[in-house]
Order: C-alpha cells, then structure tokens, then sequence
C-alpha cells in the first residue's frame, strides 16, 4: 500500500470517528504569543511559486519542456547515483498537465514534498521571483 493510500484511509477513519481536520492553528489566549515560522513562510513562498508556474505553463504548455530538461540534465549529472525524487519527477512529467498542476499546487506535505525537489526552474523571470520573494519578505 502507497503513502498516499495509507493517508487517505488515515483521514476516512479519523472522519469516521467524528474529527475534524485542523485548517488554521489559533493559540490560547493564555499562551505566550505565537512565534515566527521560517519554515512555513518558505512552504508558502514556494506554493506561491509553483501557482504561478502552473498559470505561465497552462498559458504556454511548450515551457513544460523546460521541467522534462532539467530532469534529464540532472539525471544526466548524476548517472551513477541518481535520487529516487529524479525517477519520481520523471515518471510525473508524462502524466497528463492537470495532473501534474494539481500536483504541484496541493497545499499537502505531498505537494511540499515534491516542491522541495521542483524541476521547474527557469520558468520564472527574475521579475516574477522577486515580486513573489517580496510578497513573502519576513
């Protein structure tokens, strides 16, 4: 059974038993004041990121040639150890663009997963990253 099929049916009993998914973290009132998050910011930032990328390849599909490059070049650099997330990335650029932008644009550890080792570099302008590294400025 997959990482995913084992999730899923994590979520069907957790539901099942009458709990609800937590959507937002709220502190106590009693508690100190919450503490800055790195580690999130720069999950968002890179959701973000991958949103836009979504949107410039949706307009102009032929850029997802430039993700299937990366993979092979990479692929290419590394023959003798090559990551399993190289396999992965290779296997999700054939499926179908829907797919993969549901993908890329999933706001779950999945999705954060996968972005962590995103191919989609060289998509972006410089303008277009900065502006979104602005938005996210700490």
């Amino acid at each position: 059974m997959s990482a995913a099929e084992r999730m899923r049916r994590l979520r069907e009993r957790k539901k099942a038993a009458g709990l609800r998914p937590v959507v937002a973290w709220v502190a106590a009132e009693s508690a100190a004041p919450a503490t800055y998050s790195s580690h999130r910011l720069l999950e968002a930032r890179s959701l973000a990121m991958h949103a836009v990328i979504a949107r410039k390849i949706e307009r102009d599909p032929k850029l997802l040639q430039v993700a299937r490059g990366n993979v092979e070049r990479w692929s290419a650099q590394r023959n003798d150890q090559r990551p399993a997330w190289l396999d992965e990335w290779r296997e999700l650029l054939n499926q179908p663009w829907a797919n993969i932008a549901a993908l890329i644009t999933e706001p779950s550890e999945n999705g954060a997963r996968l972005r962590q080792s995103s191919p989609f570099a060289g998509i972006l302008t410089n303008q277009e990253r900065w502006r979104i590294h602005e938005a996210f400025r700490a």
